[in-house]
């Protein structure tokens, strides 16, 4: 089964500074059948000004990923981390048992991001930050960038603490991306950029795609984009 979820339906919340749509009910957006998916909570679209961000603030128990699209942004916490991620790169904030963070756009143009957030598996671990660059090219296949699996104990994946997996993909029209997901396995994946199918599917820029019991995915891009998607698995 695979669901498009049009951008035009997002929540939408403008704060001067930030411009946020919603794929899933956060904050004062509350939509009762978009709760989420399997262990996946937030998927937020979010336009940051130059010179603004996100003041301090906490966090516990969650994976929190944020995906740069254009800019950068600058993370400082209580830990003693403090890093700058730019375009087409992740950062990761296992919140654990508890930690502070602040997240700025201290560029000369807006910043734009997907922020992802994953209930995790283990409570109460010891909080963390981590950021890496990654290749940037264009690419015919998914790129894996954050991960959970034990299959992917020993790849350069950024380590989150749940059954999850982060892909990504810049690509030129016509590329197809092919991904196994098993029918045990959910998954939620944006182009935030271009037009795509999924399974014959079509999906525009920004538009979500909840995909459930599906074996393998084939991910069209019908013009030249960036995908990023989740592969979740199923909660008892």
């Amino acid at each position: 089964m695979i669901e498009i979820i049009p951008f035009a339906s997002l929540g939408h919340q403008k704060h001067g500074w930030l411009n946020a749509r919603h794929h899933f009910s956060f904050a004062n957006y509350y939509n009762p059948r978009r709760m989420g998916q399997a262990p996946l909570r937030v998927w937020n679209d979010d336009t940051i000004k130059a010179g603004t961000g996100f003041p301090m603030h906490p966090h516990q128990d969650m994976e929190i990923i944020t995906y740069i699209r254009t800019g950068a942004i600058t993370h400082e916490d209580n830990l003693g981390n403090h890093g700058r991620t730019d375009a087409g790169n992740i950062q990761v904030m296992s919140a654990g048992s508890g930690i502070v963070h602040s997240e700025y756009n201290l560029e000369n143009e807006a910043t734009t991001l997907f922020q992802i957030w994953i209930e995790t598996a283990h409570t109460g671990i010891e909080p963390r930050w981590a950021a890496k660059p990654f290749p940037k090219q264009e690419a015919d296949r998914l790129q894996l960038m954050a991960s959970g699996r034990p299959e992917h104990e020993n790849s350069n994946a950024l380590k989150i603490y749940q059954d999850a997996a982060l892909w990504a993909a810049n690509s030129a029209a016509g590329t197809v991306l092919p991904h196994i997901l098993g029918l045990d396995r959910h998954a939620y994946l944006v182009a935030s950029k271009g037009e795509i199918t999924v399974n014959g599917m079509a999906a525009e820029a920004g538009d979500g795609v909840r995909v459930f019991n599906e074996e393998k995915l084939e991910i069209r891009l019908q013009t030249a984009g960036e995908i990023v998607m989740v592969d979740l698995p199923v909660l008892n």
